[in-house]
């Protein structure tokens, strides 16, 4: 089956929406960086202004047009203003991850033949600046970088004028390159033309782009993520919102809670820790009991989406990687009604959206407007086709070749289900799918999946490709250690035997082994989108993985060191 329902209107470039707002709303607030219990604001003729200084300034480097200017900063005001100058300059943007190291980050600069690079909000310049090469013009954000070789972005707003006149985009031109967070080694420099851009924002707008009078967004993803940039800074630009920044990971509740946004996007794991957040301070047992009372139920639930900053959210998302049924409903209990969104950086991670007022669980949501999906008789994998796919990757030609099939299909390596009223349903991954010594093929994600109503379990990751059987590696919660070790095990071996009962017997799951250390991106386990890095794990635990095999416990305890 596959869906196509094209909505026909004018296409606009994406920076036509800053335009509008700019005349229209110049002196409303549009940016709000917190600093301790104060915030500093941008209003959209201030933004304005600054972008248009720095696509003078830009513009003044001589750099052909089209030339590409990366970003590498974590959230924060500068990082939009960098990107609007860069497009009203006729540039392209490249974002990086604000954590590569600087050989990552000079593989990358030199990958994508960036000209200049904006450098802001970083943990450690002092060592990643070495991976810059040295004709690449480097420009910092104010307040974050005193290193005296960049360019002062104060001194630019202080002598150059502000442009009049942008170029005019053309929607067939490239918009911007972004980088995959790179689960399976190198990434790959998506292209994304304006014409995507624009076709994406005029299929979904109606689902998603809910028109308020004072739309808040919360901005604490990697802007460089296909998702924060287009639920967040796309969807923020269009709507003419005002977009709020987290300070920090230590002020992250308290910033989100300040800014009561309208629209939300969390991953898994940022609805784990809610969830965890909440139970620590109101056991389940108490919190189901006091559900059951209706006036009680009533406030406690206001209570909890008032303490989370969620009160006034009438769009929140979850994306990126599997979201456990059991939370998505526990939070619907709470009046907190989580909408799943799949796609992928290759289709502007706009596949499919659960409709609000029509949940079917299990899936992911139904097929988006303008979107068409089929799936591959042989293999299952999910093709995709619509106005916003990419055009292709970055000075990669073959894999570009075998990722856009015949009639511009996209590939998207996902297996799945699509049934007759246009929802889909994810089964695994092409790519994890491995042949145990047995010869038989194992699919990780589905057996993950089994996992994901203990409580106790933090990050999962199912493998064995030289084994009998599949072993789990899981990393628990923040909260297990408070619970007897006894408990643990027990509940874990419940749920693996729950599990096996249900697979085929080359599938059933023969140990699992409790890590101590948590995967982190500091470590190379997990993506800056918390996506686990399944070959950085079993390349790291491989060694072990006989040894843990053959112990004659179900549950075994990493050893110390």
């Amino acid at each position: 089956m596959q869906t196509d329902t094209q909505t026909q209107t004018d296409v606009v470039p994406f920076i036509d929406y800053f335009y509008k707002w700019e005349r229209e709303k110049a002196d409303q607030v549009y940016l709000r960086q917190p600093i301790g219990d104060s915030y500093v604001d941008y209003t959209w003729a201030g933004v304005g202004q600054q972008a248009r200084r720095m696509a003078t300034y830009l513009q003044s480097l001589g750099l052909p047009t089209g030339s590409h200017i990366g970003l590498i900063s974590k959230n924060c005001p500068h990082w939009i203003i960098a990107d609007i100058a860069i497009l009203m300059s006729g540039y392209v943007s490249v974002p990086f991850y604000p954590t590569l190291t600087a050989d990552q980050l000079n593989a990358l600069l030199g990958h994508s033949q960036c000209a200049v690079l904006f450098v802001g909000k970083v943990d450690d310049w002092g060592t990643m600046k070495a991976g810059v090469p040295d004709d690449v013009v480097s420009i910092n954000f104010p307040g974050y970088q005193t290193d005296p070789t960049l360019r002062s972005w104060d001194e630019i707003m202080a002598n150059f004028p502000p442009i009049v006149e942008s170029p005019k985009a053309d929607l067939d031109e490239l918009f911007t390159i972004i980088y995959t967070s790179g689960t399976t080694g190198m990434p790959k420099g998506v292209m994304i033309d304006y014409r995507a851009a624009a076709q994406l924002a005029i299929n979904v707008r109606p689902m998603t782009f809910q028109e308020l009078p004072n739309a808040r967004f919360f901005s604490y993803l990697p802007l460089c993520h296909v998702a924060e940039r287009t639920i967040v800074e796309a969807m923020g630009m269009i709507t003419g919102g005002t977009v709020y920044f987290a300070e920090s990971l230590e002020t992250f509740a308290k910033n989100l809670a300040a800014a009561r946004p309208t629209h939300f996007l969390a991953v898994p794991r940022i609805w784990m820790k809610f969830q965890q957040g909440v139970l620590a301070k109101l056991s389940e047992q108490r919190l189901n009991l006091l559900l059951r009372i209706p006036v009680v139920s009533s406030l406690l639930k206001r209570r909890i989406r008032q303490s989370l900053g969620l009160n006034d959210a009438v769009l929140i998302l979850t994306g990126a990687a599997p979201t456990p049924i059991s939370l998505i409903r526990w939070f619907r209990r709470l009046g907190i009604r989580i909408q799943e969104n799949y796609g992928m950086t290759e289709n502007l991670a706009s596949v499919c959206m659960m409709p609000a007022d029509q949940i079917k669980d299990g899936t992911v949501g139904r097929i988006n407007p303008g979107m068409s999906v089929k799936i591959d008789a042989i293999t299952g994998e999910i093709l995709t086709k619509s106005g916003w796919i990419m055009r292709g990757y970055y000075r990669n030609p073959d894999l570009t070749a075998e990722t856009l099939i015949a009639d511009n299909w996209l590939r998207t390596g996902d297996i799945g289900e699509l049934d007759s009223e246009g929802y889909l349903r994810i089964t695994g991954r092409l790519k994890d799918v491995y042949k145990s010594s047995k010869g038989e093929f194992i699919a990780p994600a589905v057996l993950e999946a089994g996992f994901s109503d203990n409580p106790f379990i933090e990050q999962i990751c199912v493998t064995g490709r030289e084994l009998p059987q599949p072993i789990a590696l899981i990393v628990l919660s923040e909260t297990t250690p408070k619970v007897a070790q006894k408990e643990v095990e027990k509940s874990l071996i419940d749920t693996v035997n729950a599990i096996n009962d249900r697979v085929h017997p080359y599938e059933r799951i023969r140990k699992i082994v409790i890590l101590k250390k948590a995967w982190t991106v500091e470590n190379n386990l997990i993506t800056p989108t918390l996506k686990i890095k399944r070959n950085e794990i079993e390349a790291q635990f491989n060694p072990f993985m006989t040894s843990w095999y053959d112990c004659a416990e179900t549950i075994v305890w990493e050893d110390a060191g």
